[in-house]
This record gives C-alpha cells, sequence and structure tokens, in this order.
C-alpha cells in the first residue's frame, strides 16, 4: 500500500507563514522544493476579496494533491489558499512541492497551480477608486 504523502492543505483568512511549510519540505530523499507564492497585485486595483465554498475547495485541492502526487512522484505538497478582503501586496496562494528531482517538483508545482484556478470553488471580486468587478468566470 502506498504511504499517504503529508502536507497542508486549507483555506483561511489568515496571513500564510512560509518558512515553515519550506522547512517542513526538507526530507533527505528530496532533491528540489519548488515553491509558488501568489499575491494580490497593482494592476489598477486597491484591494480584493476572495470567497470559497471551503469544505469543497479544500476536497478538490486535495484530489488535485493525489493526483499531482501520482504522476509526478511528489514526496510533499502543501496547498494553502486565502479568502477574505486583501491589499496590495499581501499572499494569496502558496504551493509548496518537494519531489526527487526539480524537473517532477517544477511539473508538479504548475500542473496543480493550473488546476486549482480550473477547478476548486474560489471566487475573487476586485475593489477599483470607482466600484468592483468579479473577476470572468470567479464569481458565485
Amino acid at each position: 500500500m502506498e504511504e499517504p504523502v503529508s502536507g497542508r492543505i486549507s483555506v483561511t483568512n489568515e496571513d500564510i507563514e512560509i518558512e515553515p511549510m519550506i522547512e517542513a519540505a526538507k526530507q533527505r530523499t528530496s532533491g528540489a522544493i519548488v515553491t509558488f507564492l501568489g499575491m494580490v497585485r497593482d494592476d489598477g486595483i486597491e484591494s480584493m476579496e476572495l470567497f470559497a465554498y471551503d469544505e469543497v475547495a479544500v476536497h478538490d485541492m486535495t484530489e488535485i494533491r493525489d493526483d499531482a502526487v501520482r504522476q509526478f512522484n511528489l514526496q510533499r505538497v502543501d496547498i494553502v489558499h486565502r479568502i477574505g478582503h486583501l491589499r496590495v501586496g499581501e499572499n494569496i496562494l502558496l504551493i509548496v512541492v518537494a519531489a526527487g528531482h526539480r524537473k517532477e517538483a517544477f511539473q508538479g508545482c504548475e500542473y496543480i497551480l493550473e488546476r486549482i484556478k480550473e477547478r476548486a470553488p474560489i471566487w475573487k471580486k476586485e475593489y477599483l477608486a470607482d466600484g468592483h468587478r468579479w473577476i470572468e468566470g470567479d464569481h458565485p
């Protein structure tokens, strides 16, 4: 029987503690750790609000993680997605992937990111100086 991959998968209102997850990903058999940190960027917005169907988002991200582990032989995966009201420069999404080799780690991280964007029930509303807008395809 396969040993389950460890790591945290969550949706939270709290800021993401990055360093502890990177440290936790270090294993004697890991040759690479790849991280992705998505942040609120200044592209004319003042802030952003993120909403999620938490239980389903965690379930979907767990399935996405499990698929990536099988496809890319990953050793550990952490996925933390924030929700709530965020300002420019704040963290939105952290993915930490550990694998035996860099190619597996990079491919696994990209796979996870793209599947989350396609599948997880997480929506974004941007606030501008003169109002707000839902991001296309990202509203309840």
